[in-house]
């Protein structure tokens, strides 16, 4: 029988393999105090298995608070859980609810993270994953060989619709791949969602005429799922390729009945990552976070970027590009399309080479909010600042070797790498 396996790391002051098995019997048939309809027969077909158990390392002072029972020493594993698929069926919420639900509450634990998720093909087969990814994003900006280049309107709120056009005017012009929506912007009073899709995409649909590049701009669509519903409707109406959502603010659910409409790139912004994952033994791994919206149909996903404003080390964003861009099964045809790394966060040009030494790839969505806004000669200068330091990764050349190369570069060094780079 197919069977759904999480990976955790653990921390626990009672013998870990007991610990392993609370946790199996709390998220699957069992409860703190047998039951008589917890036979062995239902057991053997539903109840959770420990599959393996890694000893690490001990230590002498408690991760988190709670914890109860065992001595004075703490003692780390990673371990391997599996449920039957029959226990969830197709249903993304209710996987959640098995893999992590009640577990992070448990007394046996001083520390507890979900690292990854092992997805059997009978249930990824029951969802068609990202509409467009990295492919279908590509032939929608028709940017190919290099990152699309992208920015965040910036101030992130207070513009009017007319002002926030005029900004996208600018950037159209200087050849801009990717434009969204700040996440704090969505349908306030002073720029409301309708009257700014119409100002923006009248820019947009005219430079398209002109020049048969149609720019991808991400209307931040994040509300009640009715409310985003209907805003989805409004920018499919006016033309537009791409929504975005806040996903954990709207949820699996909310997520998935936007991405199911199928008719627009969803630009999936992680904003409150930080309290699923910035715990060492708390929260979840990158790796397993983007494989539930891979599932939901998020097309492209935030994974933060090298030397962020952020607390994130470097060696973790590249293995958040590398699990966005790993095959993964699923799906009518048995894959499901890659997610778009969406790179991010205090970006600028002068993290490009190394982003690409690290990575290898150009599968990206290179944004850069301050880092094109605030160039010194203007938000055009900033465009072709980050699409000329790309250039420069791709051809290997390190940020050094850019500048001497491509003295244009020069001024951005001076604005946002303290006037060195390396």
């Amino acid at each position: 029988m197919d069977r759904v396996v999480a990976h955790y790391l653990i921390e626990t002051p009672r013998d870990v393999g007991q610990a392993a098995a609370a946790l199996a019997g709390e998220q699957s048939s069992g409860t703190f105090v047998a039951v008589p309809g917890e036979t062995e027969e239902l057991k053997q077909r539903f109840a959770a298995r420990v599959e393996r158990i890694t000893p690490l390392e001990d230590v002498a002072q408690s991760s988190l608070p709670g914890a109860r029972g065992g001595g004075a020493v703490y003692h780390r594993a990673e371990i391997a859980v599996s449920w039957s698929i029959e226990n969830f069926g197709a249903n993304l919420p209710t996987l959640v609810s098995t893999v992590q639900g009640n577990l992070y509450e448990l007394a046996q634990f001083s520390g507890l993270r979900l690292v990854d998720l092992e997805l059997p093909p009978g249930f990824t087969a029951r969802y068609r994953g990202p509409q467009y990814g990295v492919d279908g994003c590509r032939e929608l900006t028709k940017v190919m060989g290099r990152p699309l280049i992208g920015t965040i309107i910036k101030p992130s709120i207070g513009m009017t619709p007319a002002q926030t056009a005029g900004l996208v005017a600018t950037l159209v012009e200087a050849g801009i791949d990717f434009i969204k929506d700040d996440e704090l912007m969505a349908d306030p009073p002073h720029s409301p969602f309708d009257a700014r899709v119409d100002a923006i995409m009248r820019v947009i649909n005219a430079h398209a005429e002109r020049t048969g590049k149609k720019v991808m701009y991400a209307f931040n669509i994040t509300d009640e799922v009715e409310a985003m519903r209907r805003h989805y409707d409004k920018v499919v109406a006016a033309g537009g390729t791409a929504v975005m959502l806040s996903l954990n603010s709207v949820g699996l659910t909310g997520a998935k009945q936007i991405c199911d409409q199928g008719q627009l790139a969803i630009h999936g912004h992680r904003n409150g990552w930080g309290m699923l994952n910035r715990h060492p033994l708390l929260g979840m791994d990158f790796r397993a976070y983007q494989k539930l919206w891979r599932l939901a149909g998020v097309d492209q996903l935030h994974v933060n970027g090298i030397a962020n404003k952020f607390w994130e080390p470097d060696d973790s964003v590249v293995r958040s590009i590398a699990a966005c861009l790993a095959p993964m099964a699923g799906g009518v045809n048995g894959k499901l399309r890659p997610v778009l790394p969406v790179v991010s966060s205090g970006q600028w040009g002068g993290q490009a080479p190394e982003t690409f030494r690290r990575t290898q790839t150009l599968d990206l969505l290179y944004m850069a909010g301050g880092g094109i806004m605030a160039h010194p000669s203007g938000a055009g200068a900033g465009v072709r600042s980050l699409q000329t330091w790309w250039a420069a990764a791709a051809e290997g050349l390190t940020a050094a070797e850019a500048v001497s190369r491509y003295p244009e570069l020069q001024p951005s060094v001076a604005k946002f790498g303290g006037g060195r780079v390396g």
